[in-house]
């Protein structure tokens, strides 16, 4: 009797002490459902960090494994410090230099929003923590198309000057309430989760690097067989579990639009990967583990722009879409003998424009009559499309030209491409001082 009053008073005090903190929450104007899920959605793009470093170090070589996953690692602790520096202001802050970024003393070390709730019903504080974790992983996206060829302190200059001049100001242009693209049209460049913002910039990107630091020593003519295609598979699973928060949280609620992200993001990865296993059972006879990873990739990629405006049968046909389109752009990247390591360009880029464009010809009714009653009278799906067109005409160009500047001054100054002794002993060694599968001489 007595355990049982333990009990019953216990579970009063949890009830009543969880009403009191909804209770001050409410008061303070913090919505504690959407945060909950947005704090969940924060966690889960974050851990799409490690499943890229181990979906990129189980691709390269072994003596190149440690070094490979670093760059996804390291982008961790780079571009969170910068993001809390100077990127949040950058990126969120009101249009200065004509608008090429943003500008809020406020947010320089997020040192004005301590107890700033913001209209959706969240702290300041989370929404920034959210939008860090784009900026974490946009720059390691990168390091797939140079992978087993670049001095790590090289690196490290360069996606730190990547973030701050490249990625701060394409977030501002797309995602800030002033950014040009983000009024552009009726109701601005469709953006959802990072198509141009992420995925079209880091492929650039990483073609614009491959181009200028060229192949790796021995390529193509040597076989650099993947280390470890199991880690690869964990990778992808880790991707697509994390890209759940990537669209839905990118919805910044928590209610149908967040479902609809949620729903579009799961059919579009499943559309992706079936795809793929088509094609490659068509293509080559037989469907690879590593096909299906990357029509994963791919189905996920298309619809990050998208997941916001289309229905499941839209997402079915980007996925699917971009699964061809990606898988001929990797075909026509062995012709062409470029060495563009593990995609970034094939994967990344060529999903990205897939789904920034075509996602005109899926969007809901609803959105369209939105759009409409904000042009004051109609908005057709071609002046949508040449508004698509335009945003990423402009994430391509501004990208390649910026890309290519900063890698310039990095390879000139602090130097990036490994020289031939350090690219045939491995990254691990060289670099980091360690294996990673602890073997003395790694192939």
């Amino acid at each position: 009797m007595k355990r049982n009053c333990l009990y019953l008073a216990l579970l009063c005090l949890f009830v009543f002490g969880a009403s009191g903190v909804v209770s001050a929450d409410a008061g303070n104007g913090v919505d504690s459902g959407i945060t909950a899920w947005m704090l969940t959605s924060t966690a889960l793009v974050l851990l799409m960090v490690p499943g890229l470093a181990m979906f990129y170090g189980g691709l390269v070589r072994t003596k190149n494994v440690l070094g490979t996953m670093m760059h996804a690692f390291s982008a961790m602790g780079i571009m969170s410090v910068l993001w809390v520096i100077v990127g949040y202001s950058m990126s969120f802050g009101e249009n200065v230099l004509g608008g090429w970024c943003g500008w809020n003393p406020d947010y320089l070390f997020l040192s004005g929003i301590d107890d700033k709730i913001m209209d959706e019903g969240i702290p300041e504080y989370v929404f920034s923590m959210f939008q860090g974790k784009f900026a974490i992983i946009t720059p390691a996206l990168i390091a797939g198309a140079f992978a087993e060829r670049v001095m790590f302190k090289g690196y490290v200059f360069f996606i730190a000057l990547w973030g701050i001049l490249v990625y701060n100001p394409l977030c501002h242009w797309v995602w800030a309430g002033d950014g040009f693209l983000y009024n552009m049209g009726a109701n601005g460049a469709i953006d959802f989760a990072g198509g141009t913002v992420v995925h079209i910039s880091a492929g650039v990107a990483g073609l614009v690097s491959a181009l200028y630091l060229g192949a790796r020593r021995g390529y193509p003519k040597t076989a650099m067989h993947p280390s470890n295609l199991v880690m690869t598979m964990i990778g992808a699973g880790l991707l697509w579990v994390g890209w759940f928060g990537f669209n839905a949280g990118s919805s910044v609620s928590s209610g149908l639009s967040t479902a609809q992200a949620l729903t579009a993001t799961q059919v579009a990865a499943a559309s992706g990967a079936l795809m793929w296993m088509i094609i490659e059972g068509w293509h080559q006879g037989k469907a690879t583990a590593l096909g299906f990873a990357s029509g994963i990739l791919a189905g996920l990629v298309a619809i990050t722009p998208a997941a916001g405006v289309v229905q499941p049968a839209g997402a079915l046909a980007l996925g699917a879409l971009a699964s061809i389109l990606c898988y001929l752009a990797i075909q026509m990247k062995n012709r062409l003998g470029y060495d563009d390591s593990l995609d970034a360009l094939g994967i990344h880029g060529v999903g990205g424009i897939v789904g920034a464009l075509l996602l005109s010809f899926f969007i809901r009714q609803s959105w369209m009559e939105e759009a409409a009653a904000a042009a004051g009278g109609s908005w057709t799906v071609l002046q949508q499309l040449g508004v698509q067109i335009t945003a990423v005409l402009v994430a391509i160009g501004y990208a390649a030209v910026a890309t290519y500047l900063i890698i310039l001054l990095v390879d000139k100054t602090i130097g990036l491409r490994s020289p031939e002794k350090d690219e045939m002993a491995g990254l691990d060694s060289t670099y980091h001082g360690e294996d990673g599968y602890g073997m003395l001489n790694p192939s």
